[in-house]
């Protein structure tokens, strides 16, 4: 028989891709719009829209291994990427004032993410307006202070220790 020939697009990462990460940030900004995200919000979202039972909500969409610390540490670059490939195709907008650099969904996000119609599309839209039931209205540093508490020690590694010790606003 013949040689098989070696698929090309197999080195395009599909999975924990910034695509995959920009599409979750877009559901979870969409879910909470108008509200406005900084790039750590985006990555504690990140992290909570697919394991939402870390805070005793829904089942986790993905699962709730015990050594989940892996995934967190490329969080920050995946989400940074995501954003990029969002504000390229002008679905997330800038918010540049005295919070610093933050995103928001376009006008054109709900129309694109009506466009996701399979059954793990709608799961994540519905963890996302979970999400932004329950922590949608805190400010950043009542978010942080979730985080910490129900990850602990993940926070360091993903966000930088820095970060836990910046005075609450």
């Amino acid at each position: 028989m013949g040689e098989m020939i070696p698929d090309s697009t197999s080195a395009i990462p599909l999975f924990n891709s910034a695509l995959e990460t920009g599409l979750r940030a877009l559901v979870v900004l969409d879910a909470l719009h108008p509200r406005a995200c900084s790039t750590s919000e985006l990555v504690w979202f990140d992290h909570l829209v697919v394991h939402t039972s870390d805070l005793e909500g829904p089942d986790s969409l993905h699962p709730d291994l015990p050594s989940r610390t892996g995934e967190l540490l490329v969080r920050r670059r995946l989400v940074d990427e995501g954003v990029r490939l969002l504000l390229q195709a002008e679905l997330v907008n800038v918010v540049d004032d005295e919070e610093g650099m933050r995103y928001q969904a376009g006008e054109e996000a709900p129309s694109f993410l009506d466009l996701l119609a399979v059954p793990y599309a709608q799961t994540l839209k519905n963890r996302a307006h979970w999400l932004a039931d329950h922590l949608g209205a805190l400010p950043e540093a009542a978010i942080r202070d979730v985080v910490h508490r129900r990850l602990g020690r993940w926070t360091l590694e993903f966000q930088g220790e820095e970060t836990l010790h910046e005075p609450a606003a």
